[in-house]
């Protein structure tokens, strides 16, 4: 199997909603049969059914089991649309990939399909007592779950629990694409840049649907190039938009022979961006949280805050790693795939410069603001600090244009943790 065909099954698995109540669905047969072998086998006596009461019993449980499945995905349907629109529409993925409903839908069908099936195998010689047992017991697992799970899909569309779990996935983003520390490895893309500029490349189109670059294969594009002989430029950034017909490789010579359809399953596009090879888009979906709170509309300049306290986490995590990527060599040293990353000042201004526009002339805004640039300058590395203290600036030359007040523009100035209720003085270090 190559690697798109892997990217996309991976892809499916780990985001697919009705995959695991699918399987539970289908596991819920070979289950039923296996507890009716042990009764068989065992001629258990518990409770005591007679074959009138097995039947009421287990029809009862499978119209309260079909129940808990409609209200729960109802349920979590229209919980969704309420927090994407207070929110970002960008989460609604993110929510239905989560693994807590998914596995809480998935026991409500397999308890379902369990009793169902068992309601078939009530006979008039002996009830299956085992059978009836194990589906009563899965029945009131299943209303522990259900409360579990109102419980975790009411706190779970928090803002703060959003932001909490985005900051969770992209600092493991973080850490796969840019693995090394800052310092770890120096000037290897000047390297590649050399190595690519003195020859003259082919230019490989993308032949696909337009869609969103979402991910590609690093190892196995490194092995087609060292089989060619050759060195693969990978043109787009991970999270840009390509259309039918955009450059998508340069093959440096360009008389090299490459399986250019093995080109094509090395690289993943899509609908939208996800986190999986593009931390920006971590970013970007904070930055849409708090821009929405921040509109006039909303009005909510705390939520916000919220949003600015993961995204000064996740800046002072990422200004720790070597964003220079470098080119990728293969087991003999040579230089075989180069592709472009964001750098600290892309980052940095996605991160801020909007909400800077957007918040300014809420108070608590630029002071959250302030005091995250002053902590990032005193924890980052000297090479990180001219992006920062660039953002300050307009920051403070923001809050200038904004306030007419002196005792406002001091007050907004001022920077504090809290965005407004603490100080400075009591300011803290950012731990990750």
């Amino acid at each position: 199997m190559t690697w798109l065909p892997r990217y996309h099954l991976r892809h499916f698995v780990a985001t697919s909603f009705w995959f695991v109540p699918a399987l539970a669905m289908v596991a819920a047969v070979p289950a039923m049969r296996l507890v009716l072998w042990l009764d068989t086998r065992t001629q258990w006596h518990g409770i005591g059914f007679s074959v009138e009461g097995a039947q009421a019993i287990l029809s009862g449980l499978s119209s309260s089991m079909l129940t808990f499945i409609v209200f729960a995905v109802s349920g979590l349907l229209l919980a969704v649309q309420i927090a994407s629109g207070q929110l970002t529409p960008r989460i609604i993925s993110l929510v239905f990939a989560r693994p807590m409903l998914r596995i809480s839908v998935g026991v409500f069908v397999f308890a379902y399909a369990f009793t169902l099936a068992a309601l078939g195998r009530i006979e008039t010689v002996r009830v299956p007592e085992l059978l009836v047992t194990v589906a009563v017991l899965l029945t009131l697992v299943s209303i522990a779950v259900f409360f579990w799970f109102v419980q975790q899909l009411g706190t779970g569309l928090r803002p703060v629990f959003i932001l909490q779990s985005l900051w969770d996935t992209a600092r493991g983003v973080v850490d796969r694409v840019y693995p090394d520390l800052l310092n770890a490895g120096g000037a290897a893309a000047a390297v590649a840049v050399g190595l690519v500029g003195n020859v003259t490349p082919r230019i490989i189109l993308h032949v696909g649907p337009s869609g969103t670059f979402l991910a590609f294969g690093q190892h196995e594009l490194v092995a087609l190039a060292r089989s060619a002989g050759c060195v693969l430029e990978l043109i787009p950034q991970v999270g840009d938009f390509v259309a039918h017909g955009d450059p998508l490789f340069r093959i440096h010579p360009g008389s090299a022979r490459v399986n250019e359809r093995a080109l094509y399953y090395c690289v993943a596009f899509g609908y939208e961006r996800t986190l999986e090879q593009d931390p920006a888009f971590a970013f970007r979906i904070m930055v849409d949280i708090a821009s929405r709170a921040l509109s006039p509309a909303v009005n909510d300049p705390t939520t916000a805050v919220l949003a600015i306290d993961q995204i000064h986490r996740l800046l002072a995590h990422l200004g720790q790693r070597d964003l220079d990527t470098g080119p990728m060599r293969d087991a003999h040293g040579q230089v075989r795939l180069v592709y472009a990353t964001p750098n600290w000042e892309d980052f940095v201004t996605l991160a801020v410069s909007e909400i800077r526009s957007f918040g300014a002339g809420s108070i608590q805004i630029p002071r959250r603001l302030s005091a995250m640039f002053e902590h990032l300058l005193e924890v980052l590395p000297a090479s990180r600090a001219p992006a920062v203290r660039r953002e300050l600036s307009l920051l403070e030359r923001a809050v200038d244009r904004q306030y007419v007040e002196d005792e406002d523009r001091e007050s907004a100035r001022d920077p504090d943790r809290q965005g407004l209720g603490g100080s400075a003085a009591s300011a803290t270090h950012t731990s990750d």
